[in-house]
């Protein structure tokens, strides 16, 4: 159960490995791209016209002063841009719009394996780093998509077509314009690992700040109890400093490289001027294939400034495609079975453990250490133990958020590790210590996509006591609830996750410390409807509260992971062990009672 693996330097083989899984995602849009990349080529042949343009009108209409031919040439001139124009906007459009779909097809990916992925994943991971590959990462994605693959080709095909015209042309100019390539190519090579470094340490700032402010706001009810603003803000400026700079490396970059292919264009503007000037001085050349020459080389080293350009935005995305793609080959830390198996329906509800172990990570404590017991079907068992004895361990792989390290467990005599996780969890409800309710009206949140009417919703209100609380509020059922439900208190929103477990009437159901924030009167309530609600139905219970568990048919007693005591609470209080101890000094009960 891994987490994200650890971001490495990228090297030019994983460059190119990142690059090809990148373009795959072009596939399902392949005639959009040809489409494009027809419109680019159309440009680059439309590059070729003014050039071509000048260079006729300079040796042949001027001279001549043939004024028809000169408006024929400017017409020419006016129709190439004219087209250049439309044929840009729709390559822009057709672009953007594959980008956007790519952009979208990726988010999907990551969201579907951040689903997919098991819970304690999510406790290793920083939330906001999460948030940020799904966001930022992506985005840059796009840009690359957008603006960089197709129009790369785009720009080879204007330097090929006008290194074909220029040596078409005069092959000797041709060569003195292209004396700066070397060096140019020597620049790229030498600004490519620095700006590679760049883009990595800024995804990786990104990442930092989004999971800081993430944690931070979640608890800002923490940070302004205790008076840690100032510690706060002083942490979160630290955190900024190291976006802020690692954003001023890669401008400083960018900063130094365009000016270093400005001054190349420019010294082969100026080589062609000195070594053209004198062969026009001498009779070999004409003005107009020099003019048409100064055009040509600076539109051939815009298309060179382009891909130095995207280049840098091959890089980003190499750094953003290098965590994304971290994201999506994290291995299923419980994978679903091959060949999965059936669990009888209807479900009877037998739980068994044999012999499990289990800890969160290879070399920490062992959480659960040689348990073993069995809850007959449609029977209470009620588990309790100190604070970090494994009681919400146990649930934690009844429900397979986890699964036992050794041992197995079974489920009406079939094995959990075979069976489909979402088969299991449709006949469990469960109420969880930490309650979560998601923005939308209240009917959302008990129904959760299942296929349950208004009247199911209002008998499993009415089951845990809660239907007086759903006719206080306004809208009743439809109620809107605030993020994680803050607008409601903590007891409300562990009666209606309550509600929620009930709402199918499920056959197995599991409460962790389900009455633990709710006032005597409630707690009554839902002991009433525990006790009608026992019928048929296996129920296990994890809570301190010695009214909640008492009338159990069985009490597991757990101690450092292991099965301590199990019996009824009278034989427990008889025995005088562990359980009577608990009894009388966290129950709030005297051991004698």
């Amino acid at each position: 159960m891994s987490g994200v693996a650890a971001e490495v330097p990228s090297t030019p083989h994983s460059d190119r490995r990142h690059g090809r899984r990148l373009l795959a995602y072009l596939r399902p849009y392949w005639p959009a791209v040809l489409g494009a990349v027809a419109l680019l080529l159309l440009g680059a042949a439309l590059a070729l016209v003014g050039p071509a343009v000048t260079q006729r009108a300079l040796d042949d209409a001027v001279p001549t002063a043939d004024h028809a031919l000169l408006t024929t040439l400017a017409l020419v001139f006016l129709a190439a841009l004219v087209a250049d124009f439309l044929a840009e906007y729709a390559q822009t459009v057709l672009t953007a719009w594959v980008g956007q779909r790519v952009m979208s097809d990726v988010r999907r990916e990551v969201f579907a394996k951040l689903q997919r992925l098991e819970v304690g994943f999510f406790d290793r991971q920083p939330i906001g780093r999460l948030v940020t590959r799904v966001t930022s990462d992506v985005e840059t994605l796009n840009e690359l998509f957008s603006s960089g693959v197709v129009t790369v080709i785009g720009d080879i095909a204007t330097l090929v077509a006008i290194s074909t015209m220029m040596l078409i042309i005069d092959w000797r100019l041709a060569l003195v314009a292209f004396a700066v390539l070397p060096v140019m190519g020597l620049v790229v090579a030498l600004f490519r690992r620095a700006m590679r470094e760049a883009f990595q340490a800024i995804r990786g700032a990104v990442a930092r700040l989004n999971g800081f402010l993430q944690e931070q706001l979640s608890g800002v009810r923490v940070v302004q109890l205790f008076d840690r603003e100032a510690a706060t803000r002083t942490a979160f400026a630290e955190v900024n400093v190291a976006h802020r700079d690692a954003q001023l490396r890669s401008i400083s970059l960018y900063a130094l490289f365009f000016p270093v292919v400005e001054v190349l264009t420019a010294t082969a503007v100026a080589l062609l001027l000195w070594y053209g000037g004198l062969q026009a001085l001498g009779g070999t050349l004409t003005v107009g294939v020099l003019a048409a020459f100064i055009q040509l080389v600076r539109r051939f080293f815009q298309p060179l400034q382009d891909l130095s350009e995207k280049f840098n935005l091959l890089q980003s995305a190499i750094a953003s495609g290098e965590r994304v793609f971290g994201l999506l080959d994290t291995p299923i830390g419980i994978p679903e079975p091959q060949h999965p198996l059936a669990l009888p329906s209807p479900t009877r509800g037998e739980i068994v453990f044999e012999d499990v172990w289990f800890r969160y990570a290879p070399h920490a404590p062992w959480a659960l250490r040689g348990v073993s017991f069995r809850i007959g079907a449609g029977e209470t068992v009620a588990m309790v133990g100190h604070t970090g004895a494994g009681k919400s361990t146990v649930l934690s792989l009844l429900l397979r958020f986890h699964v036992p390290t050794r041992g197995r467990i079974l489920l009406d005599g079939v094995d959990l590790a075979s069976v489909a996780t979402s088969d299991l969890r449709r006949r469990v409800g469960y109420v969880p210590q930490d309650l979560f309710l998601f923005r939308g009206d209240l009917a959302r949140n008990l129904r959760l996509d299942r296929e349950l009417s208004d009247a199911a919703l209002t008998r499993s209100l009415v089951a845990v006591g809660a239907d007086g609380l759903v006719a206080r509020l306004s809208g009743g059922l439809h109620h809107e609830v605030a993020e994680r439900g803050r607008s409601l208190s903590f007891g409300e929103r562990q009666l209606l996750a309550f509600a929620r477990a009930l709402a199918d009437a499920p056959p197995i159901l599991f409460l962790d410390e389900a009455t633990s924030a709710i006032d005597p009167a409630a707690e009554a309530r839902i002991q009433a409807a525990l006790e009608s609600a026992r019928s048929g139905r296996t129920v296990l219970v994890v809570a301190h509260r010695l009214a909640t568990i008492r009338n159990a048919d069985r009490i597991l007693v757990l101690h450092h992971g292991a099965l301590a005591e199990e019996g009824s609470h009278a034989e427990l209080i008889d025995r005088g062990g562990l359980y009577a101890r608990l009894a009388q000094l966290h129950l709030g009960e005297n051991a004698a009672a």
